[in-house]
């Protein structure tokens, strides 16, 4: 230490290193968020537009890394052909690390840089990160639908009819064959609100409500889960008794163990649901000799085969290929591509006004009906087009597909998609 002041003191910094520093510092910030920013469009000239992607990555319980992957594939296929109505797309992603704390942080995140809403993510935390999202205006677009607050929040706007329309969807196929059902489910507050949804379905041919049977959701073996259920299911008269496992990543750890002990045992039918099971993990367990094989699983959307997937297929081709985070025929992608395409229609519908959390929010209350390639029926979230279910206002697509593995394939079982809207309607 002399004592002696800098001899910079006075020396006049050039603008350029300026705005050098200050890029870098925001590069620094974000990165120190867990954020990371998705590809930007060249040659356009409307300012961009921001918004906000997460889900849980490297944890213990359920992962969703295809959805981040696919929010960041898209802004990459939509820059590509020149943005949205001349706007490039800049997605930031973050990891909620199933946690509350972590979620809440993404949120906060997403308000400190100022998205214009979240779009297509997954978490089971809602709790945690409605509230700073409804204090800031940012609209929640397309969130997976794992918890009930989803349904109830007026900032968002659910392009699925969540958990809720799977289990009472899956309730009213499993009523046709089954006389006594048992379920296998998380026991965490989000696997809480599951057995009265599946009873729900139930109940529409007056079958006994489910067996409730609770398992961790990050276990490595659910053999004592499974004996249970086999020993319940395979008492029911004339060989109905059915198994309905809704574990999501851990449901097939959960069929690993049924299927080594179910020869003990009179034969039973089994089920899932969307989210729990796609056409990559039959294929990857064995395709006509998974134990999936004869599972009767209830969907939101149609097959992944389905030609209405094209568009998706063709982006996912063109800016991800070979990424094998992104999976075509898992919910979570497929949920995303769709909240993306409820954005691209609300902004394209603002035309030259600027693309803010309010003009979005404004565009979706104001009845603008999203047409989505026939994936969906047209969504609408205006005051007119609420749900008439009590306990889920904001549930405006309550329609799914009945499907079942058949030599290995996942195969509707009807022509069209069944609304359980009545059904949910009844635990009002």
């Amino acid at each position: 230490m002399t004592g002696r002041r800098s001899s910079t003191r006075n020396r006049i910094v050039p603008r350029s290193r300026i705005r050098t520093a200050a890029v870098l510092l925001s590069a620094a910030m974000v990165a120190g968020c867990g954020l990371v920013p998705g590809g930007d469009a060249k040659g356009v000239g409307k300012p961009p537009v921001t918004v906000m992607t997460w889900a849980p990555e490297k944890t213990g319980a359920t992962n969703m890394p295809g959805v981040p992957a696919m929010a960041r594939a898209y802004a990459r296929w939509v820059n590509a052909h020149g943005g949205i109505g001349g706007r490039t797309l800049k997605v930031l992603t973050c990891n909620d690390h199933n946690d509350s704390v972590a979620a809440a942080r993404c949120a906060r995140s997403a308000v400190q840089h100022d998205v214009v809403a979240v779009v297509g993510s997954y978490s089971q935390h809602s709790n945690a990160f409605l509230p700073p999202l409804e204090s800031a205006g940012i609209p929640y677009i397309g969130g997976y639908g794992a918890t009930e607050a989803e349904f109830t929040s007026p900032l968002s706007y659910p392009v699925n009819g969540g958990q809720a329309a799977l289990l009472a969807g899956n309730g009213r196929q499993l009523s046709e064959d089954c006389a006594r059902t048992v379920l296998i489910r998380p026991d965490s507050i989000a696997g809480d609100q599951l057995a009265p949804l599946l009873n729900s379905g139930l109940a529409l041919r007056d079958r006994p409500a489910a067996v409730d049977v609770l398992a961790a959701d990050d276990a490595t073996d659910y053999a004592d889960q499974a004996r249970r259920a086999l020993d319940t299911a395979s008492r029911a008269p004339q060989g109905e008794g059915c198994v309905a496992a809704v574990l999501g990543e851990r449901t097939n750890t959960f069929f690993d163990s049924f299927r080594r002990l179910r020869e003990d045992y009179p034969s039973v039918h089994t089920a899932t649901v969307l989210g729990s099971v796609d056409q990559t993990v039959v294929d990857r367990t064995g395709g006509p000799e998974s134990p999936y094989e004869g599972a009767y699983v209830t969907s939101w959307y149609p097959a992944s085969g389905d030609a209405r997937w094209a568009p998706m297929k063709r982006a996912i081709n063109e800016q991800a290929f070979g990424d094998n985070r992104i999976d075509p025929a898992d919910a979570g992608v497929q949920t995303t591509w769709i909240a993306y395409e409820v954005l691209r229609r609300v902004i394209e519908s603002l035309g030259d006004e600027a693309v803010t959390s309010r003009a979005v929010r404004t565009a979706l209350d104001d009845d603008l009906k999203v047409t989505t390639g026939g994936l969906t029926p047209p969504l609408r979230w205006g005051y007119d087009h609420m749900s008439a279910v009590g306990d889920y206002p904001r549930l405006v697509n309550a329609r799914v597909s009945f499907q079942k593995v058949v030599s290995g394939r996942l195969k509707a079982t009807g022509k069209s998609s069944v609304d359980v809207t009545g059904t949910l309607a009844g635990l009002s």
